[in-house]
């Protein structure tokens, strides 16, 4: 039985791969990152929401959300809207789906009645499935 020493040459030269294993790591964890940090960055409306205590739901994939400045502005994720457009504007982004949650952000200071107003709006325009936001009591 016999087998091949490896000669001087082979020896000397050493492996000529390439490692990639960290490179994937630092990949992955980046990946992570941005899944978290994407869902944070989708509206760009400055508001001070309100503090809830209750448990957070998940949220979908491609929310759209309403949101009220305290200045009464209203915005269809970051694009300002008339109220009497509303529902035109939460039409052509959800293609008509009336079963579609809205998710509708408020600044505190913004009154109940003025609330009101715009949810009724948006139900004025078949939208009822409206999920409200708040921070949560430990993001406060």
């Amino acid at each position: 039985m016999g087998f091949k020493l490896a000669s001087e040459d082979e020896v000397e030269g050493g492996l000529h791969e390439i490692n990639v294993t960290p490179f994937i790591d630092v990949m992955l964890v980046l990946l992570i990152i941005f899944m978290v940090a994407a869902p944070l960055a989708t509206v760009s409306v400055p508001l001070e929401l309100p503090v809830s205590s209750a448990q957070a739901q998940p949220e979908p994939d491609d929310p759209v959300i309403v949101s009220v400045q305290a200045d009464l502005q209203v915005y269809v994720d970051d694009k300002p809207v008339d109220r009497s457009a509303l529902g035109r504007a939460l039409d052509g982004l959800l293609y008509g789906n009336r079963e579609a949650q809205v998710f509708l952000r408020a600044d505190k200071a913004v009154s109940y009645g003025d609330l009101m107003g715009v949810m009724d709006a948006m139900r004025t325009a078949g939208y009822r499935k409206v999920v409200l936001v708040t921070l949560d009591q430990g993001g406060a």
